[in-house]
């Protein structure tokens, strides 16, 4: 008498790379074509806007080159990561937030710094640079 063990679903699934909740797909070839393009306008766009000078404000300017930039970010995440809410059972979401802050953190309170460090230092005039060892 011979004896089978049991065929699991898990493992026939594990074979052919399904798994339950996780769900992050793989991209198409339209997927990535559709990325790259959007990447390729999202930098074409500030070059443009550098090398044209289009705006006479450096403001505008850097305000929209930091917004494509975001933008961009964006685009990376979906179409060549594969980010969305269903993956991963949303853990990927998770750690893209807490990393979102803890970036923010460190970029807000390095310019805080540099900018308390620029309007208190002690002003010096060329004079006093050149006696400095």
């Amino acid at each position: 008498m011979t004896v089978q063990a049991p065929v699991h679903e898990d493992a026939h699934q594990a074979h052919h790379g399904h798994s339950n909740g996780h769900e992050a797909g793989h991209g198409s070839l339209k997927s990535y074509l559709t990325g790259f393009v959007l990447s390729i306008i999202l930098t074409a766009i500030p070059f443009w806007l550098v090398m044209g000078e289009v705006f006479d404000s450096k403001v505008v300017t850097v305000s929209l080159i930091m917004v494509l930039g975001a933008v961009q970010i964006v685009v990376h995440m979906i179409y060549f990561l594969h980010m969305n809410t269903r993956s991963e059972g949303g853990w990927t979401i998770m750690a893209l937030i807490f990393t979102l802050v803890i970036v923010f953190i460190a970029l807000s309170g390095s310019l805080w710094v540099m900018h308390h460090l620029n309007a208190n230092m002690m002003p010096m005039s060329p004079d006093m640079m050149k006696n400095m060892p």
